[in-house]
């Protein structure tokens, strides 16, 4: 069995960067250096034309993933506009102030994106019961759970990655994410026997301009995706 790699980008050179590397599908966003947040139009776009499926980060700001009714309506309408472009599905997900999963919410979200593919984001991570949680993305429909196990880090959510992909049992995919790099990607896999992974494939890039980076335009060190760590990644997961 194939293992699908599936890299986030948050840029025309990222998503260029990722589909000479390898990449199987791409979870396209703006802001990946805050968890990630919705792309813009314009990346958009210029997704509609890769060559592998694309589905698009739904996420309004940056902080919790609670979102009251402004939230939603941006969040409907930025759906509206994954469809318009052509892109293969959406990635979305919320919490009540609890940790729980907002159902109603998600619910909402996932019938206005009806034909599109979807995955359920990290705000699974912030539950406080996963396996209950993973009744309800069940229900849902989703088509996966991006999850690191309910920990930072998937290395260090092994055991709950491994339980989760057992009780799903096929009816919903378990997508390792969060810290997944060429270097624990098959251990990450031989625990969790998961069919698709998820990585920034990322290296650190220093500012070349300081001027930027002075007048708080750009950080003095950012991560890009990187073609090279994506193939790197690629032959890592065709070696298991």
């Amino acid at each position: 069995m194939t293992v699908l790699l599936e890299v986030c980008v948050d840029s025309p050179q990222g998503l260029a960067a990722a589909i000479a590397g390898g990449a199987n599908r791409i979870e396209l966003c703006s802001a990946l250096e805050l968890g990630g947040l919705t792309p813009v139009a314009g990346l958009m776009k210029a997704a509609a034309a890769a060559p592998i499926p694309v589905y698009a980060m739904i996420r309004p700001h940056a902080g919790p993933f609670v979102f009251d009714a402004a939230d939603e309506e941006a969040m409907m309408a930025d759906i509206d506009a994954v469809r318009a472009f052509g892109l293969a599905g959406v990635v979305i997900g919320a919490n009540r102030p609890d940790g729980t999963l907002d159902m109603p919410l998600i619910g909402r979200l996932k019938a206005r994106a009806a034909g599109l593919g979807s995955t359920l984001h990290r705000a699974f991570d912030l539950v406080p019961d996963a396996d209950a949680a993973l009744d309800q993305a069940i229900e849902l429909g989703c088509e996966r759970i991006l999850t690191s196990g309910c920990v930072p880090k998937a290395m260090d959510g092994l055991e709950t990655l491994h339980r989760l992909s057992r009780k799903a049992a096929g009816r919903i995919s378990i997508m390792p994410g969060s810290g997944v790099r060429p270097g624990n990607v098959a251990e990450i896999l031989r625990v969790t026997g998961a069919s698709e992974v998820h990585g920034s494939c990322s290296s650190q890039v220093e500012s070349i301009d300081p001027r930027a980076v002075l007048f708080g335009f750009e950080a003095a060190t950012t991560s890009r995706t990187d073609a090279d760590i994506v193939r790197q990644m690629r032959s890592a997961i065709d070696a298991t």
